[in-house]
């Protein structure tokens, strides 16, 4: 925390100066920022947390100061560097998100899953609409209601993965359907937010004019994956005789990720859509002629002196994963520098004055109350040889998805300083509460099972 303090001091103690002193300050200080969130979110994953907590919770820690007047941080947060940092991040946030969604895995869920993930979108997008805007936010406009409830639809599926892996249960009846249901919750709340985003943008009001948007949002995506599954290999034919090597790899993948955030905000929807959707129809059948990782090849040569049948097919088998992983885990390493900026400014963007208002307070805990709630009745359709109680609350966690849709909302001028913060709030508390809660339920439903 020193260390972060050293660059921001500077930064608050120079009153004038040059454009390009104010832009290397802010470097210094984004770097510092890096550092102390890769720290922040180390310290979370010792207490079984996601590194998401602690770097969201380390930007909330670095607003107090804002309460006794001094602002640089908050200043430095509103910087056109730092935002230009946090819209790439979010926009590639959402690509490796639809990388790491399989729609063929989409189709093999199963009834129960696609229930289950249904239940989860429409039981908290109603509560947020039309109980809780209206009972705790009375005079904010229909829009915000919107808004509110797009917020509380998304499903963190990393989160849950976590635990059940952490639990040695991935492989079990309630994992395959969280994941899968969450999934497929994420497609249809990045639908919704697509319809939100153009109705607000739009102005619509009429049901003919949402009904448009809908459909363009529906189509966006559909017609999208259609065209890019269908390019994407003459593409990729075409660049790989150019070059196979890995830097022509990951160009491709961020060419598609940043041209389909573009065609998607030409279409009136947010650039994050656009993203997911480039994820979701790239494959790892379309990078087949680029290079295999280096540890990958390693291993190959590993293999060919091995004598050994079972070892050898094992081998084979973890070369195949790393070859299909390789995008994601490039984008994920190119992520890791960028996405902790956002976390840290999204927290850092709340305003913890208004929480000396008891009705934030209440607002915050009623929010967080029906957010999960509304997921928590998505584990009765979960269907036979499941606990409702693990799929339910396995559906509970926000994580970086809500907190995008915060980010958008308050972009928009939708979200109130106050509305922005209970948001945060709600998705600190169900990232919390599913790491805690999940275990014992799992421990309960495995008693039962035995008895």
């Amino acid at each position: 925390m020193t260390a972060l303090f050293i660059p921001c001091t500077a930064f608050a103690s120079t009153e004038s100066g040059g454009h390009g002193n104010d832009y290397v300050q802010t470097l210094a200080i984004l770097a510092m920022i890096v550092l102390v969130a890769k720290v922040a979110g180390a310290i979370a994953e010792r207490f079984k947390q996601v590194s998401v907590l602690g770097e969201l919770l380390l930007g909330v820690l670095l607003s107090v100061p804002a309460l006794f007047g001094v602002h640089f941080l908050s200043e430095f947060a509103q910087s056109n560097l730092v935002r230009f940092v946090s819209e790439i991040a979010i926009v590639l946030l959402l690509f490796q998100v639809g990388l790491e969604s399989n729609l063929h895995e989409m189709k093999r869920v199963g009834l129960h899953a696609t229930l289950v993930a249904a239940i989860g979108v429409a039981a908290p997008f109603v509560l947020g609409t039309y109980v809780i805007a209206p009972w705790l936010f009375p005079e904010a406009s229909s829009h915000f209601a919107l808004f509110l409830g797009a917020a509380l639809t998304a499903t963190s599926v990393g989160i849950t993965a976590r635990v059940f892996k952490d639990l040695g249960v991935a492989q079990s009846q309630n994992a395959k359907v969280v994941l899968g249901a969450a999934v497929i919750d994420d497609v249809i709340g990045l639908i919704i937010l697509a319809i939100v985003n153009g109705i607000i943008q739009s102005g619509a009001a009429h049901g003919s004019d949402i009904l448009v948007i809908s459909a363009k949002a529906v189509g966006f995506l559909a017609v999208s994956i259609v065209v890019g599954r269908y390019t994407a290999g003459p593409i990729s034919q075409m660049l790989s005789r150019i070059t196979t090597n890995v830097g022509m790899k990951m160009a491709m993948a961020l060419a598609f990720c940043f041209i389909y955030a573009f065609v998607g905000s030409v279409f009136g929807l947010a650039p994050i859509v656009g993203a997911f959707a480039a994820g979701l129809l790239l494959d790892h059948v379309h990078f087949h002629r680029f290079a295999a990782p280096k540890y990958a090849n390693a291993i190959q040569d590993i293999l060919k002196e091995t004598k050994e049948v079972e070892t050898a097919d094992r081998l084979s088998k973890t070369i195949e994963g790393f070859r299909q992983q390789h995008v994601e885990d490039l984008v994920e390493d190119f992520n890791r520098w960028f996405i902790p900026v956002f976390f840290v400014v999204t927290g850092l963007s709340v305003n913890l004055a208004v929480f000396s208002n008891n009705r934030v307070v209440f607002s915050a805990i009623a929010l967080t109350v029906a957010a999960i709630l509304g997921k928590v009745v998505s584990g009765f359709a979960a269907g036979k040889g499941t606990d409702w109680k693990v799929v339910g609350f396995g559906m509970v966690p926000r994580g970086e998805v809500g907190l995008i849709f915060a980010a958008i909302g308050r972009q928009l001028n939708v979200l109130s300083e106050e509305a922005y913060a209970v948001i945060v709030i709600m998705v600190i508390l169900t990232t919390l509460l599913t790491p805690m809660l999940l275990p014992r339920f799992m421990q309960r439903s495995r008693t039962v099972s035995v008895a």
